[in-house]
């Protein structure tokens, strides 16, 4: 399996996905929230957790060298639920995460983020991975493609270091026309929807109350999404159980807040199941070996 260093990490969804997919495994997390660091060690133990992407981009060395690395950094800069201050804003730390890239020059980079990223600092990371020699493609990939019961629309960002039109590059190509079409028909929906069902309203009854045709309507939509994530999901034995329809928080249950907080902040493990399964076929399409894999 490749070596897998996570930063900004949360509650390990990234590290998650990658296992289940066969890919990869962790060397190395990330995060500066105490209580998803719990989390990371729970699961993971032996694995060494850094608290702070800002000293690692000035520490490089303390970074194993890694075929993988992924972030779900932060989205308040970007978010609509937010002020939108970009690089304004202090939690703006994607020019630590290049700096770590450029360091450790990972075969594969994978990042998560809002959908307000599109329209605000996108272009920069993509033209800043370019510029590392990545070759990159986005996608919109919503939690109801891999069949939850939620929208929550999410770019993802591939990075692959062979920018030489190789076959890899070209598979990749391949895959961002079907996101095309999928983000398409996606923006299609939003049109005739609310914008503002993009950002969480807790004093909203709509989501609760949000059922039958209109969430059939969005999840057949979204189910056409990047390789077919849902049957894929199926077939990996990997499905959502069905939730009760009870309130948003179990009274009780201790840590809640941060509970919520982590939950909140995570990736979708399914999603990058997918993607990690899509980069494991794409080193078996090629023939290409590697004593990791």
């Amino acid at each position: 399996m490749f070596t897998h260093v996570d930063l900004c990490s949360g509650i390990g969804g990234f590290a998650l996905g990658f296992e289940r997919a066969g890919l990869s495994r962790p060397v190395m997390f990330c995060d500066i929230e105490p209580w998803s660091r719990k989390i990371l060690a729970k699961h993971w133990p032996g694995v060494p957790i850094e608290e702070d992407v800002k000293e690692l981009a000035n520490e490089p060395e303390r970074i194993p060298d890694c075929t993988i690395l992924t972030a779900g950094y932060p989205c308040q800069p970007f978010s609509s639920a937010g002020k939108r201050r970009g690089t304004e804003d202090d939690r703006h730390i994607w020019p630590y995460i290049r700096k770590i890239v450029a360091s450790k020059r990972p075969t594969w980079c994978v990042f998560e983020n809002v959908y307000g990223h599109v329209s605000l600092g996108l272009d920069q990371v993509l033209s800043d991975l370019e510029a590392e020699g990545y070759a990159t493609r986005t996608f919109i990939v919503p939690a109801a493609g891999v069949d939850a019961c939620h929208k929550r629309d999410r770019v993802w960002i591939v990075g692959h270091s062979k920018h030489d039109g190789s076959s890899t590059s070209r598979n990749i190509r391949e895959l961002q026309g079907e996101s095309d079409r999928s983000k398409e028909k996606i923006e299609q929906s939003e049109r005739a929807s609310n914008k503002s069902c993009n950002v969480a309203n807790t004093d909203s009854q709509r989501c609760e109350q949000r059922n039958g045709a209109s969430l059939e309507k969005d999840k057949a939509v979204r189910s056409s999404c990047l390789l077919s994530f849902r049957s894929s999901s199926e077939r990996q034995g990997w499905t959502w159980e069905t939730e009760p329809r009870v309130g948003r928080v179990a009274h009780g249950i201790p840590n809640t807040v941060d509970r919520i907080r982590g939950l909140g902040n995570a990736i979708v493990p399914q999603i990058a199941m997918q993607i990690g399964l899509t980069i494991k076929n794409l080193y078996n399409q090629e023939g290409e070996t590697n004593e990791e894999v």
